[in-house]
């Protein structure tokens, strides 16, 4: 029996290779042996029971400390010594750059995947041009650069910040079977659903502003989510004045989208938002943002309604209009979601563009 060869995987959030990245890891550890590399054990214990090795590797996912990023690389050049992969798959900033760059110190080909632009580009002056001479370097020998949506493309080619193969992908596609139309749900309330981390750059100072206009009787406003900044104080205060309903983080979000009227998602930027994936796929309304990595998912006035980013004002208009649909039509711009993200967003695609990219830096033409 010939060796399998080996993929290994450089990401920042064991949720996020799970529930977003789980079909292509099955696929390839139908081919390869998978081993992952994470900084958290929040699903490692689901990715190790179908068959991955995890390997546990610290990230600070949101600093900017030098110490600890150029720890990072060296543990990074010391791991590639160690597994001897065959191919390295990078997601999300710091695996793309610091991976990129240890696999290129140790000659391994990678593969990386721009998740989306982060609060770095949001910045100007040196430190944008530092982080993206950082991105520069880091991507210069990927076999092949994944964006997850046009923008995010365009962007990184006026910068010349990627100069070799890429490809445009619907971000990380949508589970058509794990997320299933949901009956709408019935009677005279309306449930607005935010889902994410509760942070500035998700837009939670606008849609907490937005449930203090429209809160009511019959107007719910929920989260579900970790707080990734100092929002708990104003959350508990928000809680306690009857404007939000709070709930952590969730393993399984079937349920709040089955109680939801629309899910509602006030981002500053996404690559490609995997809620509103989910929330479309099962018949639900979206009101989003008007940017890109939201705008490729909703059609507005069909199957939801955009607004300008950072405006509360715009946000709660948009929410004034879908409170003026009758149920029949709210339930009607689901179903028209529903049939979007079969057209567009099935995830199964997403995973044959990357298997024949795999396929392909690792020569395994016999494989497709």
């Amino acid at each position: 029996m010939p060796v399998k060869k080996k993929i290994l995987i450089l990401a920042n959030s064991s949720s996020g290779l799970y529930d977003f990245r789980n079909e292509l890891v099955t696929a390839l550890l139908s081919q390869y042996n998978v081993a992952v590399s994470l900084p958290d054990t929040q699903k490692t214990d689901l990715l190790e029971k179908e068959g991955c090795r995890v390997i546990h590797t610290p990230i600070n996912r949101r600093g900017t400390n030098p110490t600890q990023d150029l720890a990072l690389f060296n543990h990074y050049r010391q791991l590639l010594k160690r597994e001897k992969p065959d191919l390295v798959l990078t997601y999300t900033i710091k695996p793309n750059i610091y991976g990129g760059l240890a696999c290129q110190k140790e000659h391994v080909p990678y593969l990386s995947t721009i998740t989306g632009l982060g609060s770095a580009f949001e910045r100007s002056g040196l430190f944008l041009e530092f982080i993206k001479e950082l991105y520069r370097k880091g991507l210069a020998g990927a076999s092949c650069v994944f964006f997850q949506n046009r923008e995010n493309m365009e962007l990184f080619h006026a910068s010349s910040l990627v100069t070799g193969k890429d490809r445009l992908v619907s971000g990380s596609g949508v589970s058509l079977k794990t997320w299933e139309p949901l009956p709408y749900p019935q009677g005279d309330n309306t449930v607005f659903l935010y889902v994410g981390r509760v942070m500035k750059e998700k837009g939670i100072g606008e849609y907490l502003q937005a449930a203090e206009a429209l809160h009511g009787e019959k107007v719910t406003f929920l989260i579900v989510g970790y707080c990734e900044e100092d929002w708990q104080e104003i959350l508990d205060a928000r809680k306690k004045e009857g404007v939000i309903v709070q709930f952590d983080y969730q393993n399984d979000m079937h349920a709040f989208y089955e109680k939801c009227s629309a899910v509602v998602l006030p981002t500053y930027h996404e690559g490609m938002s995997n809620v509103l994936m989910e929330a479309a796929a099962c018949a639900r309304p979206v009101i989003a943002s008007s940017i890109s990595g939201c705008r490729e998912i909703f059609e507005d006035g069909v199957t939801g309604y955009g607004f300008v980013p950072k405006s509360a004002d715009a946000l709660i208009e948009a929410l004034k209009k879908f409170l003026a649909l009758p149920q029949s039509a709210r339930a009607a711009m689901g179903l028209s979601g529903r049939e979007k993200m079969e057209r567009e967003f099935d995830r199964s695609l997403v995973v044959a563009s990357y298997l024949e990219e795999i396929h392909q830096a690792l020569g395994d033409e016999e494989a497709k």
